[in-house]
């Protein structure tokens, strides 16, 4: 009976019955979005960013970088005890208790303070949207809007206007902005206590292939700030989307798009353009080459550099570990009700379409 009702047992006990919770409230997209995204998440979200916001740098990263370097001391220890012959089967079993016993935590604290959003009801309830299978003619219809959109802001963004936003600081504060103007239109993009920040991965991130982050833990959206600038304020909108609880990519890439389109800055307006011509011209390319090809030789000049650096850029920083981490994250994100892994930052091409069925093409 003792052993039983251990503190040891009592912990293992309250994480699991958490874990059950986390499960049945999961299923449910309806309790999630009453209950937890609009109800229990934004006082968490809010109170992270009032925590940690303030400060200049990432103490997520700082968090994560001291718990690699505890997971390496602890592997090495491992080694050392094998190779002396001290690892016992006790060790053993010991080690691998602890093992599953913190990342059990992690599954908690994660899903508890972000994850839950994965199963939420989403923008598709909240602008009464259906993402539905679409045609050719519908994907041409979407690349001819944004390629317009594209070409008029490249006109428009002068080389001053690129300069303005050369420091992280006019970035980050005009994102932060970006929500509060969005917010004037759509109420449940209401955002409090700003906290992005560049990530202090940002080279390294390059090797790995990500533009940017949410930290869960911390609350702080995290930025690479090596990119190329045609692309950082729409990454910009895309992290603080996810600290608004839209934690798919798909829905991210789309709430950024109702915000920086929204913006005064022309640099905001051509980086979401630029970003989800992209996206579209990707899935134009895949039905009707010939078309996409066309659409491309027409870009605005300046849409064309930016778009050959962009390329140039990821050339850059290939290497022969990308594909393992790109498949890695394809199983975390099919695990997240993201059935088609990393293809998922893909699908908002669904959710432009049904914008602009339902509203009419000048929303676009």
């Amino acid at each position: 009976m003792k052993r039983i009702f251990s503190k040891k047992w009592i912990g293992w006990a309250i994480v699991i019955v958490l874990i059950i919770t986390i499960k049945i409230i999961s299923i449910n997209p309806v309790w999630v979005e009453r209950y937890y995204t609009n109800g229990v998440y934004p006082i968490i979200a809010v109170v992270l960013r009032y925590m940690f916001g303030w400060l200049p740098f990432s103490i997520g990263d700082i968090a994560y970088s001291l718990a690699i370097v505890f997971v390496i001391f602890k592997i090495v220890g491992t080694i050392k005890r094998i190779k002396n012959k001290n690892f016992s089967k006790q060790y053993a079993k010991s080690f691998i208790r602890k093992g599953v016993f913190v990342a059990l935590v992690l599954y908690v604290v994660f899903y508890g303070l972000w994850g839950l959003n994965y199963s939420r009801l989403g923008i598709a309830s909240q602008l009464g949207l259906k993402a539905k299978e679409y045609t050719t003619r519908d994907i041409d219809t979407l690349v001819g809007l944004l390629h317009s959109r594209l070409n008029n802001n490249a006109v428009l963004l002068t080389n001053s206007m690129r300069d303005s936003f050369k420091t992280k600081r006019d970035v980050f504060f005009n994102a932060s902005l970006l929500y509060k103007i969005a917010a004037t239109k759509y109420p449940f993009l209401a955002y409090k206590a700003y906290s992005v920040k560049p990530s202090l991965f940002s080279y390294f991130g390059n090797y790995m292939g990500f533009q940017g982050y949410y930290n869960p833990f911390t609350g702080e959206g995290q930025v690479n700030t090596t990119i190329p600038k045609s692309v950082e304020p729409f990454v910009a909108a895309h992290e603080i989307a996810h600290q608004l609880g839209y934690a798919k990519e798909s829905e991210a890439n789309f709430v950024g798009f109702l915000a920086c389109r929204l913006h005064p800055s022309i640099n905001f307006k051509y980086s979401v353009y630029f970003d989800m011509y992209h996206y579209a011209i990707r899935e134009l390319a895949s039905v009707d080459t010939v078309k996409a090809k066309q659409y491309d030789s027409t870009l605005h000049k300046q849409v064309k550099k930016d778009m050959d650096e962009y390329i140039a850029f990821y050339k850059k920083y290939r290497n022969p570990i990308e594909p393992y981490i790109y498949k890695f994250y394809g199983y975390f994100l099919k695990a997240n009700n993201q059935p088609k892994g990393r293809a998922s930052y893909n699908e908002v091409v669904s959710w432009l379409i049904a914008y602009y069925k339902k509203y009419g093409h000048s929303v676009i």
